[in-house]
């Protein structure tokens, strides 16, 4: 009974979100048709308003993928300056880079590791949006503490991992318990760093929004 209440809860709050610009729809059907993983309506809807509560003007995502998130981000952020975008795989990174060339703000796609590229960027971002592999969020954080300006935001998505976060890590496959420890750590140093204001939301597969105090 739960389940179903749950179900309907978030069918109403979906329906509830506005219409969506049809160039966003359209990179959303192809990434489907291509099985490639995109940020859930629910996240998507999350960074709408996020857009519009910090109206950041420079971005800086970790996870381009094919360049969906940033379409949004762009999309509901009018007044961004600049959004950069890290993204490991080459030939997504070539297709993040088609896609964010149509916009018409400044917009950079670096091909590499996060955990090579983060410390070679200089300048503050006023939202940083995380979406890279999971197990290394944690090893990521202080590059983006960094990075993130005073007042800046941190989107940190799929933080539950399918649910698999919740569970005990006896319960978890043994490959999958190094990420499962990292996410932890890497919540709890959210929650409990002093500089920072977090929240975590049931949001898509979970998200956490972090303020710099």
């Amino acid at each position: 009974m739960e389940q179903i209440t749950q179900e309907r809860i978030q069918t109403f709050i979906e329906a509830m979100g506005g219409s969506v610009p049809p160039h966003i729809l359209e990179l959303e059907k192809e990434a489907m048709a291509e099985g490639v993983p995109i940020i859930r309506p629910q996240t998507r809807s999350l960074i709408r308003f996020l857009m519009a509560l910090g109206r950041p003007e420079t971005i800086l995502e970790i996870g381009a993928g094919t360049g969906y998130s940033a379409s949004v981000m762009l999309e509901y952020a009018p007044q961004c300056r600049s959004l950069t975008t890290i993204e490991l795989d080459p030939d997504r990174a070539a297709k993040a880079r088609q896609v964010l060339g149509r916009a018409d703000k400044k917009t950079q796609v670096i091909t590499g590791d996060a955990a090579d590229v983060l410390p070679e960027l200089s300048g503050e971002f006023d939202f940083i949006f995380m979406d890279a592999a999971k197990g290394q969020y944690i090893n990521l954080l202080p590059e983006i503490f960094r990075l993130l300006s005073p007042q800046g935001i941190l989107l940190s998505d799929n933080i539950f991992k399918e649910g698999e976060i919740l569970n005990s890590r006896f319960a978890v496959k043994r490959r999958d318990r190094t990420i499962h420890k990292r996410m932890r750590e890497y919540l709890h140093a959210l929650t409990h760093d002093e500089r920072l204001a977090t929240i975590l939301l049931q949001d898509g597969d979970g998200a956490a929004v972090s303020v710099r105090k």
